[in-house]
């Protein structure tokens, strides 16, 4: 299968990681299903925007809700809601399904729920429908900022 440009750039920084290609599969539990892992360890690239309008990523598992109140406070926001689908590939390049916090038109803080810091190696998004990468939770830091949290409900 062709590298995605999350690939690309994960090469091009010398990070390691595994890509994952499927197909068939929708939601985020349908893909956990396919790669034959656990959904706790395959998650989410969700993008907000609070009340400041800064944006925001958050990356929770694929099994659970993000909450917002506790994402707001993970930023320091009053509070934040979801992007409207319409406007996430202008913002972010990616399409709703294939959105990755690597790779992204412009950096965003980003934060992963803490549970990703308890497996060795995590999978999300390689920037479109079909293709995820697996790599260390830590790792991601190198190509966007990104911290961790209790998010989920």
């Amino acid at each position: 299968m062709e590298k995605t440009n999350v690939m690309r750039l994960l090469d091009r920084n010398r990070i390691g990681y595994k890509p994952h290609f499927y197909s068939g599969a929708v939601s985020g539990t349908e893909v956990a299903a396919v790669l034959g892992e656990d959904p706790a360890k395959v998650f989410k690239t969700l993008v907000t925007v609070g009340a400041s309008r800064k944006n925001y990523v958050f990356m929770i598992p694929v099994a659970e809700e993000l909450d917002l109140k506790k994402a707001a406070s993970a930023v320091g926001e009053k509070s934040v809601s979801m992007l409207p689908q319409k406007e996430l590939l202008p913002l972010t390049g990616y399409v709703h399904g294939g959105c990755s916090p690597i790779g992204m038109k412009k950096q965003f803080r980003t934060v992963i729920h803490r549970s990703a810091m308890s497996f060795g190696t995590i999978f999300f998004s390689a920037g479109k429908i079909g293709a995820q990468v697996e790599m260390a939770p830590g790792d991601i830091s190198g190509l966007c900022p990104a911290e961790t949290a209790d998010l989920i409900v």
